[in-house]
């Protein structure tokens, strides 16, 4: 099929905000929903996010310390990567230290008392894609959930080469 094709699914899932899931159609994705949960003041956030862009997808942005998740959605989420409450939980951070959180005698409802009374403690990227949900840490880790390739080069904030002109990993 065409790539014009497809064109008018994205256009107009962006357009109306469409939250339907991806449909593969011959091993093409038509409609992408991509979230990213970020704080703009996270380094690895923000190359996160402009990896996504990169390969040519404006996301969703949830400005998670602004509007947290709730307490079903971030449980789904933890769910869907396959880690543990206490996978996700940022330990440098003063709530960490003052709840006593590396303590083991919490449990996991207690944990997430904890992330959703302190977004701050919720560690960050997340990014949901029709192909998966990832913590991205380091950025990189978001290639591996993108559903179109990257559209050329990309240099994280840090000087460090990451995609070639062409589109491809370095390094990797």
């Amino acid at each position: 099929m065409s790539r014009w094709r497809r064109w008018p699914c994205v256009f107009l899932s962006n357009l109306y905000n469409v939250t339907a899931p991806a449909q593969p159609r011959n091993g093409v994705l038509f409609m992408t929903d991509i979230t990213i949960y970020h704080n703009p003041a996270c380094g690895t956030s923000r190359n996160t996010l402009a990896l996504i862009r990169n390969g040519g997808v404006e996301p969703t942005v949830i400005l998670y310390l602004e509007t947290p998740p709730s307490r079903d959605e971030l449980k789904k989420r933890i769910a869907d990567m396959g880690i543990r409450v206490r996978d996700l939980l940022r330990k440098n951070t003063e709530p960490y230290e003052h709840l006593g959180l590396a303590e083991d005698r919490f449990n996991d409802d207690e944990l997430l008392d904890a992330m959703l009374a302190h977004p701050v403690l919720i560690n960050r990227p997340i990014v949901v894609t029709p192909l998966g949900t990832r913590l991205c840490r380091p950025s990189e880790a978001v290639l591996g959930i993108l559903p179109e390739p990257q559209k050329g080069a990309f240099t994280k904030e840090d000087g460090e080469k990451v995609i070639d002109e062409y589109g491809n990993r370095i390094g990797h």
